[in-house]
């Protein structure tokens, strides 16, 4: 049996260098990838900073979400990996208050991790959104 799934990137090189997709919406379900912090054109935004780049993280899940005709809004769960859980606690309610206009409404794991996939990178954002 074949499912229909709509596909969605951000034009990054890697999409196609490592096969796959930022977001895959499946029926009413975006599975978002993990979004860690790069701008437009990939560079690394805030290196050092774990405030600054998770704020990036939740911008380029937005526009995966965005895509879809989604918002964060639609998040009902999501995976965070950090390479420091102490850095990631002290800025994790601020930012997450201010990213979702108040108290998310989702389930959230936190997973301390090693390494990410460029060792600037200190989080990385997994979604699932309904719609």
């Amino acid at each position: 049996m074949t499912i229909s799934k709509e596909i969605k990137n951000l034009g990054m090189p890697w999409e196609e260098q490592f096969g796959y997709a930022q977001g895959v919406k499946v029926g009413d379900t975006i599975y978002v990838a993990g979004q860690v912090s790069h701008d437009e054109n990939g560079r690394t935004v805030g290196k050092g900073d774990m405030e600054a780049q998770m704020r990036q993280a939740y911008a380029n899940v937005e526009a995966v979400l965005v895509q879809f005709g989604a918002t964060l809004d639609n998040i009902v769960s999501e995976i965070t990996f950090v390479t420091d859980i102490n850095a990631a606690n002290a800025v994790a309610g601020r930012v997450r208050h201010e990213v979702f206009g108040g108290l998310p409404q989702v389930t959230s794991t936190l997973i301390g991790a090693a390494r990410l996939a460029s060792p600037d990178y200190l989080i990385e954002i997994r979604v699932e959104a309904r719609v």
